[in-house]
């Protein structure tokens, strides 16, 4: 039987989502062997300072570390050190973060186990500057990426070929033995790509990074340029020896978080289809795809039979029109979505599963067929909202923002669209 409210049905499959993405459970199943030497545990990333308590949880040992997160997502924990620091724009506290965990590692011996924890967020949260570069050229950086349009992927290819501890680069500063506990927020789950990969190296070249740059037009600091055009830009190769002795594993990721949404909304008798975890592509393109199956499926009952919620995950982009509206990718995504529904009976959820969608303080929002219609009595052009990256302003003057604050976790984007 379809559940009498549309919201609380959504709601209920993107708890189930994070829940399946708890960091303990993956932790608890891929925890290294204890060293002859000492533990250090390092990180960055939105869910880095809940991975840190839950490894306290299920090390049999002593331990020290210091990881970094974004303000306002650190917790408590017992020997290691949280750091606070600003997402997505880097900071100097996420200055200091990084040289903080780069000595952490840095004078270890081969008897000694590097513990990484690494989650989405940990790009922009750990800064490192090459010689010649500022905090302020990687700020221009970032800023020119996430206004972009560029996927994730190809983001992470130019910040790896501009850092210090990036690229394999913290992994190879060190002689210890690292083992490198994943929460995946990249589509297709690839290691070297979540938060830049500071302890897993890809193949990647500083080649890679100006084509990219050329292919976006981006506009970088010319000592940004000037760096990629040198060798110091080179990254660690993957075949080096140096990460012979070096493992990673996927904690969490997408995937099985949709597995467990779909379980979820089976038990409560609304069939599911999982479309892909791996979703990429500019947020309100995407939304004109999902809602005209959406469509299909209202007005002929195919490719499936209502009622069904259609699950999906992945990370979508936002090229930026204006500097002046607020709102992340997936109300941009809600927004397009209730423009090309107006008047179905579709309900739609899009969220961040770490909790924070952009910049703001909420995790994604809702849309159906009645959002066009509310909105214009409202006063407010959904049109004029959607050219102006300015999701954010019209959800709040509706109440439809979908505010979860920090999960602990972050296996990216969460979509979530059921046909009555």
């Amino acid at each position: 039987m379809t559940p009498s409210s549309p919201r609380d049905f959504l709601v209920s499959l993107f708890t189930a989502a994070v829940r399946a993405a708890d960091p303990l459970t993956g932790i608890r199943s891929h925890v290294p062997a204890r060293p002859k030497g000492r533990t250090v545990v390092i990180g960055a990333g939105k869910g880095a300072a809940q991975m840190a308590q839950a490894l306290e949880t299920v090390w049999d040992g002593q331990l020290e570390g210091v990881v970094v997160t974004r303000y306002g997502y650190g917790c408590e924990t017992q020997n290691i050190e949280i750091i606070e620091a600003s997402h997505p724009v880097p900071d100097a506290a996420g200055l200091v973060a990084s040289r903080r965990i780069m000595a952490a590692v840095r004078d270890l011996t081969h008897d000694d186990l590097v513990i990484a924890l690494i989650c989405g967020g940990g790009s922009a949260l750990l800064p490192g500057p090459p010689a010649g570069m500022t905090l302020d050229d990687e700020i221009a950086v970032n800023e020119a990426l996430l206004a972009s349009g560029a996927p994730i992927s190809a983001m992470n290819v130019v910040r790896k070929h501009l850092s210090t501890i990036k690229g394999g680069r913290l992994a190879a500063s060190t002689a210890a033995q690292v083992v490198s506990l994943i929460v995946s927020d990249i589509p297709g789950d690839n290691p070297a790509h979540v938060a830049s990969g500071p302890t897993v190296p890809d193949g990647s070249t500083r080649h890679d990074a100006i084509a990219i740059v050329e292919q976006y037009g981006l506009a970088l600091p010319q000592v940004c340029i000037d760096h990629l055009h040198s060798q110091a830009a080179d990254a660690p190769r993957p075949d080096d020896p140096m990460f012979a002795s070096h493992y990673h594993h996927i904690v969490a990721s997408a995937a099985v978080s949709l597995d467990a949404a779909a379980a979820a909304a089976g038990h409560q008798g609304v069939d599911a289809v999982v479309l892909s975890d791996s979703i990429e592509g500019e947020a309100r393109d995407v939304a004109l795809v999902l809602s005209a199956i959406a469509r299909e499926i209202e007005t002929r009952n195919r490719p499936f039979a209502k009622p069904v919620v259609l699950l999906s995950g992945g990370e979508t982009t936002v090229t930026l029109r204006t500097k002046i509206g607020k709102g992340g990718r997936n109300g941009e995504f809600a927004l397009a979505m209730a423009l090309a529904i107006d008047g179905h009976e579709i309900s739609v959820l899009a969220a961040d599963t770490d909790g924070i969608d952009g910049s703001e303080d909420n995790a994604g929002a809702f849309s159906d067929g009645t959002t066009v219609k509310r909105l214009r009595a409202a006063g407010l052009d959904p049109r004029r909202l959607l050219d102006g990256n300015d999701s954010y302003s019209g959800f709040a003057a509706l109440g439809d923002l979908f505010e979860t604050g920090p999960t602990g976790t972050n296996v990216n984007d969460f979509r979530a669209i059921m046909v009555r």
